[in-house]
């Protein structure tokens, strides 16, 4: 088949799904591309919710009260809403990076470091309510299924972690989950969250003037360029003057007055305010050993555990650090720290795997590889899971492994393709 009849063939495939796919969305009562039924939408996002959150810092277990205060604001603003009925949960995410998500069937979250730059309840409330009006009215949905026209069949299988080069690279849901948690929505999309989200407010007794606010912030913050919300929230939520606008002309039609929550925010906020020095101090280290000056952070990494000793990221980080300087003995103490503070954590079960291979720790490496795999599949773990395999005289399961890694493209496909034909030879 030349390259003009498979063009034609896909516009006919693609024309046929959207023929045999409408539905009406559940917020704008508008008609919309459903390739995607309500009970995938929410299999998806209950499978996709606790990877999603460990890809993007995991909870934020110090604070577990917080955690349930946003969670209070949170369904208070979704019984409000167009789809009240959606199993709705919310979590804090121990991230600097200021930022807000939603996944499919209301799976958000909120990273603690977008809380701290917030003033009262209703700037949360708003915050909340423009997530849910993105689960409410399937923006992810919306935005998988035109992926999955324009590129059926050939979706990737990895997705690389940014902040270190160990992780190597996320597969198959949780790849999928980190993906839309980490897109850029359309300004249709924004413009509809936000309409949408202020109406809620108005519902829920919040004063909508929040909102306005927010996003007079939120580009004021863009124009001066502040890295950290271009890292976090501007990439995925990118604000403009025309959404400025459009707020402030709806809360004129809807009327602004309404329950702001200044003090009862700040009380919420306390515990975390007063922890900011040591998530500072481990921001700093995280940036001067990504530029290799490694001594001056672990200083500044000991000075965060010293403030909070209980925080297993700043273990992790000093792990790390030792094991850049060689210091195996001394990483393999700080990670086993960090998986008892925090064992569910993905990534501190894989570098406690990791540094245990490098140890020889055969038991060690591959009881925590495979925990780690259980959460967040990693095609690292699936190449090293392969070669504690080989060392243990374990040829079939090395060749699982390898097989597995070998899927996900990228260096770490290339060795376990490599390994792979050596065993099959």
């Amino acid at each position: 088949m030349n390259l003009s009849a498979i063009k034609n063939s896909l516009v006919a495939i693609a024309l046929a799904l959207t023929l045999s796919g409408c539905s009406v969305n559940p917020v704008t009562g508008e008609n919309q591309l459903s390739l995607i039924g309500e009970s995938q939408e929410l299999a998806m996002g209950a499978e996709q919710y606790v990877p999603t959150q460990q890809t993007q810092g995991g909870r934020f277990y110090v604070d577990p009260e917080l955690t349930l205060y946003v969670s209070e604001v949170g369904q208070k603003m979704a019984r409000v809403s167009d789809r009240p009925d959606l199993p709705y949960e919310f979590v804090v995410l121990n991230s600097s990076v200021p930022n807000a998500w939603a996944l499919p069937g209301g799976k958000i979250a909120i990273n603690r470091g977008l809380l701290t730059e917030l003033d009262d309840e209703a700037q949360l409330a708003s915050v909340l309510g423009h997530e849910i009006v993105h689960a409410a009215a399937r923006h992810s949905v919306q935005r998988m299924q035109q992926g999955m026209l324009i590129s059926a069949g050939v979706a990737g299988l990895g997705f690389a972690l940014s902040d270190n080069e160990w992780a190597g690279l996320i597969m198959g849901g949780a790849a999928l989950g980190a993906q839309l948690a980490l897109a850029q929505y359309s300004q249709g999309d924004e413009l509809e969250s936000d309409h949408y989200g202020i109406i809620y407010m108005k519902e829920a007794g919040y004063d909508p003037q929040a909102a306005v606010e927010l996003q007079e912030l939120f580009l004021k913050l863009s124009e001066g360029r502040q890295s950290s919300f271009i890292d976090g929230l501007f990439a995925t939520h990118p604000p403009s003057a025309r959404r400025v606008q459009e707020n402030r002309e709806l809360v004129q039609k809807v009327g602004a007055g309404g329950y702001r929550g200044e003090d009862v925010y700040e009380r919420k906020m306390a515990k975390l305010r007063s922890l900011q020095p040591a998530y500072d101090a481990h921001d700093k280290a995280m940036e001067l050993a990504s530029k290799g000056e490694m001594k001056p952070a672990l200083d500044k990494i000991n000075e965060a555990i010293r403030l909070l000793p209980r925080e297993a990221m700043f273990y992790a980080l000093r792990g790390r650090i030792y094991q850049d300087q060689k210091e195996t003995e001394k990483a393999a103490a700080d990670f086993e720290k960090a998986v008892e503070l925090y064992p569910e954590m993905f990534k501190y079960r894989l570098y406690n795997g990791l540094n245990a291979l490098r140890l020889n720790n055969l038991d060690k490496a591959r009881e925590n590889l495979t925990k780690a795999n259980e959460t967040v599949p990693t095609s690292i773990a699936f190449l090293r899971l392969g070669d504690v395999a080989v060392k243990q005289n374990n040829r079939n399961e090395a060749i699982a492994y390898y097989s597995k890694a070998a899927e996900a493209g990228g260096d770490v496909a290339e060795e376990a393709k490599r390994k792979l034909a050596a065993l099959t030879q």
